[in-house]
This record gives C-alpha cells, structure tokens and sequence, in this order.
C-alpha cells in the first residue's frame, strides 16, 4: 500500500493494462516514470538522491507482477474456452458432412434417372422420326402416284396449281417433275409412253418458264427472284441451263463482239520488227480488254455469290468463256498481224500476250468463292436417295478456280507452243536476224575469195552434195546460212547493191555484242514461253543457232580468208602486212565475251537436266577448241609468211657487206639493208602483238618468231664491225619483244660477233667470260679464222699449231674444215644440241646454257597448243584463262 501510494496518479494511469495492448515502446514506458522524477532532481538543489528513483521503481515492479498475474490468469481461462469451442466446431462440422454426403447421393441418384430418362426419349425420338420419314414417304409416294396419274390423264390441273402458288409451290413443282421424270422413266405400263412424253413436255416447257423468269429478273436486276429461279432450277435438273443463259446474255461478251478490237498503235508495231529497240510491255487493245476483264469479274465475283448456289462453277464457266472467246479473239488478230511483218514481231507479241495474261491470271486467282449447296426442304433425305439427284456442275468435282485459269491459259498458247512449233519460230527469227546482220561481211569475204578455189567454192560443194555431212568450219558455216535462208550463190554482184570496202570484212566486237543481245532476248522468251521441262532442251538447241553464226559464220570465215591471203600472197617478194594480230584480237574478244554469256546465262539453264548440262558443255568447248585451232593455223601461216620474208631478206646480203673498204663512206653506215629492213619488221611485229596480244599468246607467238629468225642470218667472212652493228640492231629488236629466253639467245650471237673486234692480246681472256667462255676455245676456231690478222697470232694463242688433236693422237683439222663454211646458222645449230654429257669427237662438250623453246614452238610445229582466246566453259582451270583485253 505504501508502494501504490508512493505512485502518483499519472503513473498509475501508465500501469494500467490498456497501456500494454497495441504497440509498445519500452523506452516511452520507462521515461514515464523518470521524466517527473529528473525533473524534480534538477530542481532540489544538493547533490543526487537516488531513492526517489528507488521507490518508484520498486512501486512499479509490484504493479506489473500483480498485471502479469492477472494477465496469467485471464489466458488460462480463454484457453480453457478455446478448446471447448473447437470441440463443438468439429462435432457440427461432422455433421455437415454427413448431410452433404447425402445431398450428394440423392443427386447422383437423381442424375442417374435423368440419363435413363433422355435415353427413352431418344429412342422415342427416333421412332418418331423414323415414323415421320415413313410418313413423308409414303405421302411423298402417294403424290408421286397420283400425279403420274394426271399426267397419264393429260390432267396438269392439280401440278399448274401448285406452281402457281409463288416461290415455295415452284420449287416443289422442280422436285415433282424431277421425280417424275425418274418414275417414268422406269415404269411399264400400257400407257407410259404417252405419260413420259406427257412428263417430258411439261418439263421443258417448266425450264423454259424459269428460264424467262431469270431473264427477266436479270434484266430487272433482282438478285432475289434470280436466286430463286437458280436454286429452283438447281434442284430441278442441276442448274446448267440457267448458267448457260446467265453468260451468253452477259453484256460484257456482246458488247466485244459489236465492238472493233483492231490495234491502230503505229508506234508499237514500227518497234517490234526492229532487234534493236526494247521489247513492248504492252499492247493498247489487249491492256483494255484485259483491265476489263478484271473490272467485270470483280463486279461478276459478288453477284454470282448472291445469286448461284453453286458460286465456283458458275465463275469457272464464265472465266472460261473470257478466255475461249474475248481473249483468244484478240490474240489471235494481234498474232496474224505479227506474222506478216516478221517472225521476231511475231515472237515479241506472243511473249507480249504470254506476260500480260499471266497477270490477269495472278489477279484473277484471288477471285476463289466456296460452293454452297443449301438442301432443298422439299422431300426428306431418304426419299432424295430414293431417286436419281440431279447433276450439279461443280458440286462433287468442282475444279479451284486457281487451277482453272492455269488449265484456260495453258490451252490458249498450246497451238502456239506445242511440240517445237515455238522453237523453230525461234530459231528461224534468230537465223534471219544473224543472216541479216552479216549478209555484207559474208558477200565481202564471197567476193575476196571468188578468184579461186576457196572455202566458198568447197562449201557450196558440200552443201549441194548434202550427203557426207562435212564437218569443216567452211561446210557448217554454209550450212547454217542456207538454214536460215541466206544466199550463198557466188553469183555477181546485184542491182542496188552497195560497193564493198575493206571494212565490211573486219570483225566487229560491237555485231558480237548485239548479236549476244538478240540471243539474251529469244532466251528470255524461251524460259517464260516454255515448259519447265522443255528449257534446257531448248536453251541448248538455240546455243547451236548461236555457234552456227558466231563461230562457224563469223569468226572462222575472217580467219580462214585472212589464212588464205597468206597463203597466196609471195612473201619473197611482198612485206606480210599484220592484219592478222588485229584480227586475232577481235577473235580474243569476241570469244571471251561469247563464253562469259554462255557460263553466266546458258549453261545454268540447264541445270535441271544433267545430260543436256554435260552434252553443252562438251559441244562448246569442242567449238572452242576449232576456234583456237583456227587462231592457231592463222597465227602459225603469219609466222610462217614473217620468216620467209624476212628470209629472203638475208638472202639479199652481199657478199662484201662484211669485208667493208676501209674508208669513210663504208664505215659510216649505220647498218646493211637487210638489217634495217628486218629490224623495222620485226619493230612492227613486236608493236602490233603488244597491242593485240597479251599474257602467254604474246610469249609464245614472239618466241616463234625469235626463234626462227635465230636460225636464218648468215655472216659471209669478215667485217667485224658492219657484223657487230648489225646483230646489236638485231639484239634490240628481239630486246623490244620482252621475253627472256630471246634475250639470252642473241645476247651469245652478239658477244660471238665481238671477235672480230677484240684486239689479238686481248682474245683469250675475251672468249672465256660471259657466254663464250663456257665453249671450248676449238669450237670457235673457225670464226677466229675469219680475221685478216688471224695468222700473225694463231700459232701462239693456245700454245700449239692451230690444230687440235684427236685421242688417238692424230691431228683434228676439223676446225680447218669448218672455215668455208659461210653461215652462222649451221654452227649455231651444232652449238644449240651441246648439253653436259654430250660428246663430239671423243672429248666432253661443256653445256652451252641456252633457253629452251616452249613445246610445240617451231618452223613446223605452229601455235598447236600455244595460243588460247578464251575460257571454255567448266573446261579449263582459271590459270589456263586468257589475259582478256577489256
């Protein structure tokens, strides 16, 4: 009691429980009690007391143990509650269960007999309906009778009215007469003949009123009584009659028929003749009537929709009609009169009809509609089997429109593309194109070779003879002009024709050009026109026409005129012009670009067939091959026609050029006239192949040619210094053609020549450097012979008497023998064969380190497999290609 009353009231009002309940904060509890306490301490003066403090701690320790027992108590007690009230939860929670275990039996009980229930209705039902259907058809059946009994009476009263009674009495009557018409078919009675054309009348005359009703109402423009009438006539006897009379009638097929569809485009028919303007896109005549035609079917699309109940099938027969009559019909006008102009505007019209059809076909596809047969309410189903079903076109079978318009235009070009009707137009357009452009360089080269007998006079030959069948560049070439019409007559020349010049017979990279563009042009004609499986065929068989004109007719024909000239001219007398290196140029060029069209745009075309791929690539390389066998034979025939030349030039040198007077005017000159003139052809050679040629072609052909003016120049005797001129002009000369193996060659005549310039005291030490030190001094004897001071200083220059001896000790006068010889070229081909291990005379040859020639590089062996002119196609590897001039 002393503690509670030490306890003032603020603090007792804190230790009550209600000041526990909800959030509690020790720190706020404890400062209630302190914060008067502090407050009085700081005020009492002195020093701290701390019982205050004491005691009122101590009164609130003894409160809260008195709360807490309290506290204690009262949780004891609503535990006690707690588990007394779970006790009767459980117990009424038990007793629910039970009674939703119950509710749930009676209602599974129930659902049980419910299911048992709908089964019997069921069966009911289907009795029911089966009594029904029985019913209806012996109802069915009694109508049936009792109307063939009418008509077998003449009697159409009863039938006339059931007609007249609007929408639902006609279609009843469609079905009747249907039926009808089945029933009397199989009867035999007395009568049944008469009643079966009794029935058969009524009939057409019952389609023949419908069919005014829905012409009628077609005019009228009532979609409804047009549905009716079509699904009335629908069940009565498929419905075909009512879509014939919906087409013919249509104003889209009479207005074309009034209306005049001739072309009057001047500029489109003044192009298409002409390969060289771009192909029309388009046509004025056929562009309307197919713009038309899409705006018809797209107005067409919806009624039909609205008022056939067999939408696809009446869509497929008007589409057919479009195509059968309106687009067949214009086609057909713009194709004669492509026919007369040219077999290319022919072409170009048909792929022009071809591409804009397509498209039309491409838009029309997106006019697909779903067929929607509704069954008719009159007669039950069984019944309806009873008896035959009317046919309805495109119900069971009905094609998807899609597939329809490929059928329709596939049909529409067959008489133009069936069998190789277009191939043959194709190749005919290409063979007049190429004859035409090369009717002046044919005539040309006619007229240079008529004097003798030439390729002209052989093919004309092999073609009358047509038998053997000749494969030579001539006789093919011939054979394709005349294929595709062109004259071959060596006739004279025509009224009106033009005089030729010399540049109707030069090859033109340009003609190449575009004749490779007709050619694009007739292929890309041949992949949209043709089948899928007839490309690679075709695409090889005008590849053919190609190679018949480019190579055989063009190409080869240059190059064996250019051949023949050589071989007639007399070029002993006459300098060879060079003519030919430029004509090898063009013939490099063309035929790299002829094969770069092939691989890219031929070739891959017959990717889908592989023996057509291989059977293509094997025939042109194999006409490759001829054109670099031709390139070879003319390049061989210049060589050959350069070395006699030059040949006849070296003849021509005088004995005294090289033992000169010793005055001025002698040693002023510069060089011999041989020398100038060879030096200024050979200038011209290596001028002309450098512009011409390239890469190895230019190697080899002016290896040829050092090579074979190698062994030509003679020397008479002396004269050292007219000699050294003349083979440094040489030097220079073969210098200018740039390739090594020359250089050294007449590098070695050069320093041979020195000899006769080269002081007595100086010689020996002169012949063992450079190139003649690797020849026995012997060997060069008897040029040393040559010089006027050779016997002052003979005995003493290698130590004996000028003669070698021989192993058994006899003496050699080889050298001796060898002094009246007067031309280099004899020793020079002795010194060419020396090679280590060789031997001569029982003593061991030093090698003599000259280049040796390509194979195949001779007077003899030509340009066999030296020059090359483009890459073949799959055929030779990329460091066999050509250095194509661009």
């Amino acid at each position: 009691m002393e503690r509670s009353r030490s306890l003032d009231g603020a603090t007792q009002e804190v230790l009550k429980r209600e000041s526990f309940e909800g959030k509690f904060d020790v720190k706020d509890f404890v400062g209630s009690f302190s914060e008067k306490l502090i407050a009085q301490s700081k005020h009492d003066s002195g020093p701290f007391d701390p019982k205050p403090f004491i005691q009122s701690f101590e009164s609130a320790v003894g409160r809260l143990i008195a709360l807490r027992n309290d506290a204690q108590t009262k949780t004891e007690q609503m535990e006690k509650g707690v588990r007394v009230a779970e006790r009767e939860y459980s117990k009424k929670m038990a007793e629910l269960n039970r009674g939703f275990e119950a509710v749930g039996t009676s209602f599974s009980g129930m659902e049980s007999r419910m299911s048992e229930v709908g089964r019997t209705a069921i069966r009911i039902g289907e009795q029911l309906e089966s009594v029904h259907l029985e019913r209806q058809r012996a109802q069915a059946a009694y109508d049936l009778i009792d109307y063939y009994n009418q008509f077998s009476k003449d009697d159409t009263t009863r039938i006339d009215t059931l007609r007249k009674d609007g929408k639902e009495g006609r279609r009843k009557v469609a079905l009747l007469l249907r039926r009808l018409s089945t029933v009397a078919k199989e009867v035999d009675l007395p009568n049944a003949e008469k009643t079966r054309e009794n029935i058969d009348k009524y009939c057409e005359k019952f389609e023949k009123d419908m069919l005014y009703l829905f012409d009628r109402c077609y005019r009228k423009g009532d979609p409804k009584m047009m549905h009716h009438c079509a699904q009335t006539l629908l069940d009565f006897n498929g419905g075909a009659s009512c879509v014939q009379v919906y087409v013919n009638q249509h104003d889209f097929f009479i207005n074309r028929v009034r209306r005049n569809t001739q072309s009057n485009d001047k500029v489109l028919w003044d192009a298409l003749p002409d390969p060289n303007v771009t192909p029309p896109k388009t046509e004025s005549a056929l562009h309307e009537l197919l713009q038309e035609i899409r705006t018809t079917v797209d107005q067409e699309a919806q009624i039909v929709q609205a008022v056939f109940p067999n939408p696809p099938f009446v869509m497929q027969v008007f589409l057919q009609r479009v195509f059968a009559q309106s687009i067949q019909q214009i086609m057909e006008q713009l194709l004669n009169s492509a026919a007369g102009i040219s077999e290319l505007a022919f072409l170009r019209v048909l792929q022009l009809a071809h591409s804009q059809t397509s498209l039309l076909v491409d838009d029309l596809k997106g006019y697909e509609v779903q067929a929607i047969l509704p069954r008719s309410p009159i007669g039950g189903p069984d019944f309806t089997r009873t008896f035959a079903a009317p046919h309805v076109p495109g119900a069971s079978t009905a094609t998807a429109i899609s597939t329809m318009l490929e059928t329709a235009m596939e049909e529409l070009f067959v008489p133009y593309t069936e069998a190789s009707r277009y191939l043959e137009k194709e190749q005919k357009s290409l063979g007049e194109l190429y004859s035409r452009s090369l009717s002046v360089f044919t005539r040309y080269h006619e007229r240079v070779n008529r004097a003798k007998s030439s390729m002209f006079d052989r093919v004309m030959n092999q073609v009358n003879a047509a038998t053997t069948g000749s494969s030579g560049t001539s006789a093919m070439a011939a054979a394709a002009l005349m294929r595709f019409g062109v004259s071959t007559d060596r006739g004279q020349d025509k009224p009106g024709e033009e005089p030729l010049r010399d540049e109707d017979g030069v090859l033109s990279v340009d003609l190449a050009e575009t004749m490779l563009k007709w050619h694009a042009e007739a292929i890309g004609r041949c992949v949209e026109l043709s089948s899928a499986t007839d490309v690679p065929k075709h695409a090889f068989a005008l590849f053919k026409t190609l190679a018949d004109f480019i190579s055989n007719a063009y190409m080869e024909i240059a190059m064996e005129t250019a051949v023949a000239r050589l071989e007639t001219a007399d070029h002993s007398k006459t300098e060879p012009g060079l003519q030919a290196l430029s004509l090898l140029h063009s013939v490099d060029l063309i035929t790299h670009l002829w094969q770069q069209y092939v691989n890219v745009a031929l070739i891959p075309l017959a990717s889908s067939s592989v023996t057509i791929r291989r059977e293509m690539v094997i025939f042109n390389n194999q006409t490759v091959s001829k054109v670099e066998g031709a390139a070879n034979g003319l390049s061989q025939h210049l060589t050959d026609a350069l070395v006699a030349w030059m040949t006849a030039q070296l003849a021509k040198q005088k004995k005294t050029d090289f033992k000169p007077r010793n005055d001025d005017e002698s040693f002023s000159r510069i060089k011999t006239e041989p020398c100038a003139a060879i030096c200024d052809m050979l200038d011209r050679v290596g001028a002309e192949a450098k512009q011409n040629l390239s890469g190895k072609n230019l190697e080899v052909f002016l290896t040829e040619i050092g090579v074979a003016f190698h062994r030509l120049f003679p020397v008479n005797a002396t004269g050292g210094l007219m000699l050294a001129k003349d083979l440094k002009y040489y030097e220079d000369s073969i210098d200018a053609f740039g390739v090594p193996a020359l250089k050294e060659r007449f590098e070695f005549i050069r320093q041979l020549g020195q000899i006769f310039l080269v002081r007595p005291e100086v010689l020996k030490s002169f012949i063992q450097e450079n190139y003649l030190g690797r020849i026995e001094p012997t060997l060069l004897r008897p040029y040393f012979a040559q010089r006027s001071d050779w016997g002052q200083f003979e005995k003493g220059f290698d130590g004996g008497d000028g003669e070698g001896t021989n192993g058994d000790g006899t003496k050699d006068r080889t050298g001796r023998d060898r002094l009246g010889m007067g031309r280099l070229s004899v020793l020079m081909k002795d010194l060419e064969g020396f090679r280590l291990g060789d031997s001569m005379s029982g003593m061991s040859i030093p090698s003599v380190n000259m280049p040796t020639l390509p194979t195949g590089i001779g007077l003899t062996g030509g340009f066999a497999s030296g020059l090359s002119f483009s890459t073949r196609a799959f055929g030779r590897s990329s460091s066999e290609a050509p250095n194509a001039v661009t």
